[in-house]
């Protein structure tokens, strides 16, 4: 199989955002979409942390065992790339890399308060837009990234 490149991730992604839309959001289907996301992670055989933001409240976290306070760090770093330009993690890491150029650099972030690694993906309510932030940190940044995205597909394909 071709490996994908830069443009086609981009663009995946970007399709993904434009699909994986809320009519409402409630700290229910937080606990439902993060239950979900444990679930798919347990067969990376690796421990994750996940963090599901609602209008600036962490309504669902669960660190698995063998996951360290570092991974915390790491969510609210993801987190703040999704707050502050409203598409995911990934996409601006992808974005940043075709430009060829370093987020931290072109935006003036601190790479303490911003990291432009996959694992972070907006929650965007139809007609209201981007309300919080589902994070996952431990895996690869695709990884993290993918297990957000099925869990959201399986999510919203169950409530159609």
């Amino acid at each position: 199989m071709e490996e994908k490149t830069i443009q086609q991730k981009l663009e995946e992604v970007r399709k993904q955002e434009e699909n994986l839309l809320f009519k409402s959001f409630s700290n229910k289907d937080a606990l439902e979409i993060g239950l979900l996301i444990i679930e798919a992670a347990k067969r990376f055989d690796k421990p994750v942390a996940i963090n599901i933001l609602k209008n600036g409240q962490s309504i669902f976290h669960f660190a698995m065992d063998h996951t360290s306070p570092d991974q915390d760090l790491w969510i609210k770093r993801k987190s703040n790339i999704v707050l502050r330009h409203h598409c995911s993690s990934y996409y601006m890491r992808l974005y940043n890399e075709m430009k060829n150029r370093s987020y931290n650099e072109f935006y003036a972030a601190s790479p303490y308060e911003f990291a432009a690694h996959g694992g972070a993906f907006p929650i965007k309510i139809i007609g209201s837009g981007v309300i919080g932030v589902i994070t996952v940190s431990g895996l690869a940044q695709e990884d993290d990234h993918n297990l957000i995205v099925e869990a959201l597909t399986k999510f919203l394909n169950k409530r159609i």
